[in-house]
């Protein structure tokens, strides 16, 4: 190869450099644009400035520093309501969540790619939906109440829950799968004695896990009439009562903290 090829070779290399850097701060000036333009068009156009910047503002923040203690007596019930739907709602998404991770396992769904799309589909359909929707929709089903916000939360929970179980299913170690297989074993005993203990431990963390965050769930879904703090937090709300939205609020957050207490020594405990 002589000098003359190896420079164009070189002056290539450096054109293809130049137009690559070129492409890459085109790209980032236009997302720049991009993100200054819906910047000034959702928050800049759309803000009443003359309310954050007068004195209004700090009026409606010393509001909630005022706290209703008198609401203090009638925490205890929700909250403990708010528990009893999360953990309920757990237990039923796990049942539920059965049968959708044995069809959506790919090594061990029962009609092969069929069932497999079957359980991909509930998976992805109860994942997409969000809570305060399938509280909306149990809510027109069965009323008011605290088994609405059970139902939507056992519905959400089976998206996470099955798909972490399918999931781990899938990675299993196939060593013990083919020795009970060897063995003359059924599908159900390779199921039992093969594949169960070794998702056992991610089984159980993810189940604490949902647990925690049906918490959290169960404390929205009352405002939408699904029973617990939420229901309380919306009835605050409706009478404009800042102290007492303040005071449900702490309450959902001390809910909060406790549910984080419990799952992290449950974890510890379990696995």
């Amino acid at each position: 190869m002589n000098a003359a090829t190896i420079d164009l070779r070189v002056a290539e290399i450096a054109a293809g450099r130049r137009r690559t850097r070129a492409v890459r701060y085109t790209s980032y000036a236009l997302i720049a644009v991009l993100v200054l333009w819906s910047i000034e068009a959702i928050v800049v156009r759309d803000t009443d400035w003359s309310r954050i910047v007068g004195a209004s503002l700090f009026t409606t923040l010393g509001r909630f520093l005022e706290l209703d203690l008198s609401l203090i007596p009638e925490l205890w019930e929700p909250a403990l309501e708010t528990i009893l739907m999360a953990t309920l709602a757990t237990l039923a998404g796990l049942v539920l969540s059965i049968p959708v991770a044995w069809l959506g396992a790919a090594n061990i769904t029962p009609f092969g790619k069929t069932s497999y799309a079957i359980g991909r589909f509930l998976m992805t359909m109860s994942r997409s939906v969000h809570e305060i929707v399938w509280g909306l929709i149990f809510v027109s089903a069965v009323g008011l109440g605290a088994l609405a916000g059970v139902l939507a939360m056992a519905v959400r929970s089976i998206g996470f829950i099955s798909k972490t179980i399918a999931e781990a299913i899938e990675d299993v170690d196939p060593k013990p799968v083919e020795a009970v297989r060897a063995a003359g074993g059924t599908r159900f005993q390779i199921l039992m004695f093969a594949i169960i203990p070794q998702i056992i431990p991610v089984f159980v963390g993810n189940m604490i896990f949902e647990w925690d965050i049906n918490i959290r769930r169960s404390t929205i879904l009352g405002l939408v009439g699904a029973g617990g703090l939420g229901l309380l937090l919306f009835r605050q709300m409706a009478m404009s009562n800042y102290g007492g939205i303040a005071t449900v609020i702490l309450a959902v957050l001390a809910l909060i903290v406790f549910g984080e207490v419990v799952s992290y020594y449950a974890r510890r405990a379990v696995i």
